[in-house]
This record gives C-alpha cells, structure tokens and sequence, in this order.
C-alpha cells in the first residue's frame, strides 16, 4: 500500500514512525518547507530535519527538535562575537547537516536530491520529500509597541514565543512556486493520504500553500484522512492555538476539520480522527460529509503511534468502501 503524509516537525515524525512500522506500506513524507532559513550563511531546514532525525533516531524528543546529545558551543562563540540571529541556537553537530546543505545547494542540487542525500545517512524508511525545492517561507505579521510588520514565523516563535499578537501569516513565495514532479507523483500515485497531525496553518497550511498541491488533493483517487493536532480545544504541544486564533479559524477539532473542508464540498477530507474527548463532535462532522472517528490521539510511545496510524488506515478504508 502507497500511502502519502502530508507532514510538519515533531507532530509529523512522530506520526511517522507508527506508520513506517507497518510492512504493508510504502511512505513518502511531504515535508514543509516554509519554516526554513538562512543563518550565517547556512540553510536550515527545520521541518526536514525533524522528520530525518526523528525517524533515524538522531531527535533529541524532550526538545521535540535538533540532534540528540548536543551542545552549542559554537554559537555560545558566535554570541560573543556579537553576530546576529544566535537566538536560533544551531547545535554543534547539527551544523554538519547544514553545512552538507548548503554546499550541495551552492553547487545547483535540489532540495529534494540533497534531501535524499542526506538522508542515505539516517536511513529513516520513508522517502522525506520537500513540499518545493523553490524557495517559501511563512512570515507572521505582527502588532505590538513597535507597530505592525512582519517577521520570519522562526523570530516569532523561537526569539519571541509566539508571545506577539500575530494577525496574519503568509508564506512569501509561495505564488511562485511549484510542487516537485515527486510530489506530485507520490500525491498521484497514493493508495491513501494522510494529514499529519501538524499545525495546520504553518506547516499542513504551508503545503497547500503552494499551487498545484491542493488541486492534486482534490482530484485524487485516494481517500484523503486527516489527525486532529488538538485534543479538547488544546494543541498537545507547539503554537496551533496562537495560529489559528490569528486566522480566524475556532480552535476545536471540528474548527480545524471544516478549515480543511470536505471532499464533497471542494475542500480535503474524506476523514478525520478526533480524541475521545473530542467525541460529541462526530455527528457535526458526519453533517459535513466527512467520515470521523474518535480515538486516542496522543503518541506517548511508538506502540501509540502505530495504534493511530492503523486507526487512519481503518477510516480511510471505510472511506473506499
């Protein structure tokens, strides 16, 4: 069975792993790619990495991102020397990731050929592909005491919290960009596909931000199941709430369901999981078209996370009928 995610970081991998560990599939990850940036004079490709490192075992899972065992030594010195942007720590060992990036990039490679590079090293049993090897980036327009303007979605989150009033969330260069003739393949030739349980205004949001990505959705033959990222209003960890408050979309499991939209209506889903406690939903879900179920969302462990991954598949083969 070829099955499809569309995925952001840590909700992402971790949904991942339950997936890859069944021997009837055959995963390819569609990654976000708006979270990206450059910092000095190194590309970082935070999404990727967390999907790589978390399903090759190299994820620090207490920080949710960045490498296992790390230290910071080098922008500890890079702060000394008063450089910029050291509040996006780069970890001593994950610099070598990047610096392997950015050289391959300097060279003419995609970001989909150095991403399967690097992969070759962690071995993380699905095929990781970027959303786009052009170049997108969310930006998250804000208003405080220095008035309104935008800045890159990782200042807002890492250096700030998120703790910026945020009233809108664009992703720069998104019009211009195009989906990878893998992403298309892998969306086109899906058995199912599957939505993360990831933010869906930055990371999901970004995906279908790029032209060409929701109309493969929309026209695929495969049933198309989506996670709830919240469970009784509350994002399990990450900024969901913050996000979506800022696009006006009700932060409740059935509020991010109908900001998909159902298939029937030229929105996304054919499914949709919700928690237990997310339960009295359903019947307002059903009234959209859309085939729910309510089931533990929460990925404790990997045995939790198979047991969702095998709940999505159930749904979407109810969907197929």
């Amino acid at each position: 069975m070829r099955v499809t995610v569309l995925a952001g970081g840590h909700g992402g991998a971790k949904f991942l792993m339950g997936l890859r560990d069944r021997p009837d599939v055959e995963v390819s990850a569609v990654v976000n790619t708006a979270d990206d940036l450059v910092v000095h004079g190194l590309t970082v490709c935070p999404d990727l990495d967390t999907v790589m490192y978390g399903l090759g075992g190299g994820l620090d899972g207490e920080r949710g991102w960045g490498r296992i065992d790390e230290s910071f030594r080098a922008n500890e010195d890079l702060a000394a020397y008063g450089m910029p942007h050291t509040w996006f720590g780069l970890g001593d060992r994950d610099i070598a990731t990047h610096l392997v990036r950015s050289q391959m990039l300097g060279a003419g490679y995609r970001l989909t050929d150095v991403t399967a590079a690097l992969a070759e090293r962690w071995r993380p049993g699905v095929t990781i592909l970027p959303m786009s090897d052009d170049r997108v980036e969310t930006h998250v327009v804000v208003a405080d005491e220095e008035g309104r303007r935008a800045i890159h979605f990782q200042e807002w989150w890492v250096r700030h919290r998120a703790q910026i009033p945020a009233t809108e969330f664009v992703q720069v260069g998104a019009d211009a960009a195009r989906p990878t003739p893998e992403v298309l393949a892998a969306l086109a030739e899906a058995d199912v596909v599957l939505v993360a349980p990831s933010n869906p205004v930055v990371s999901v949001g970004a995906i279908l931000a790029v032209p060409g990505i929701r109309e493969a959705l929309t026209t695929t033959a495969a049933p198309v199941v989506g996670i709830s990222p919240l469970i009784a209003g509350r994002a399990v960890r990450g900024m969901a709430e913050q996000c979506l408050a800022a696009v006006g979309v009700p932060c409740s499991a059935a509020g991010v369901a109908a900001h998909y939209g159902a298939r029937r209506s030229e929105g996304l889903l054919d499914g949709w999981l919700v928690a237990p406690e997310d339960a009295s939903v359903l019947p307002e879900l059903t009234d959209l078209g859309i085939e729910a179920a309510a089931v533990p969302l929460l990925m404790s462990d990997p045995g939790d996370a198979r047991r969702l991954a095998d709940s999505a598949l159930a749904v979407a083969q109810r969907v197929r009928g």
